[in-house]
């Protein structure tokens, strides 16, 4: 049993070695494409992603650091239009709670918006679809280290097992 050159012309006249080093580098490019979609898909979300971060990061300086100081200016300026000042102390602190829930509910709407990246795995579930069907060339088992020098020096009917 002999195997082809790898010279030999295939079907179309290109040889062996040529149509393997045109898959080779098809299936590399189309790998690499399918890289740069998930790497633009991910960018975008990412950005999305740093827009809800930033709103909640917004919503926790404003309840951290203005909070104390606004909360007592503002229930004693209630308190001085002729509020009690417990009344007073409790508007503000709920007017405080509805702006957090708003700047909340704005980044849930920002995380909600965040998508997988459906064309790269689109692209991907199609290329192993295409690669179920290409088999390997079956290789020869090698049993011992004698049996690679056998392989190596194309003396392989002397393998032993």
């Amino acid at each position: 049993m002999s195997a082809a050159p790898a010279d030999e012309a295939g079907p179309e006249g290109r040889s062996l070695g040529k149509l393997f080093a045109s898959a080779t580098a098809e299936m590399s490019a189309l790998v690499h494409e399918e890289i740069a979609l998930a790497k633009a898909e991910v960018r975008e979300d990412v950005k999305r992603a740093g827009a809800g971060s930033g709103a909640i990061a917004v919503a926790a300086v404003l309840v951290l650091f203005s909070l104390p100081v606004l909360s007592f200016a503002a229930a004693y300026g209630i308190h001085n239009l002729g509020l009690g000042l417990a009344w007073s102390f409790l508007i503000v602190g709920v007017a405080f709670l509805v702006l957090a829930a708003l700047l909340g509910l704005l980044a849930k709407a920002k995380f909600k918006k965040i998508k997988k990246p459906e064309r790269t795995i689109a692209s991907a579930k199609q290329t192993a679809a295409v690669l179920q069907g290409v088999k390997p060339h079956p290789r020869p088992a090698v049993a011992s280290v004698d049996g690679v020098k056998a392989i190596a020096s194309g003396n392989a009917t002397d393998v032993k097992v």
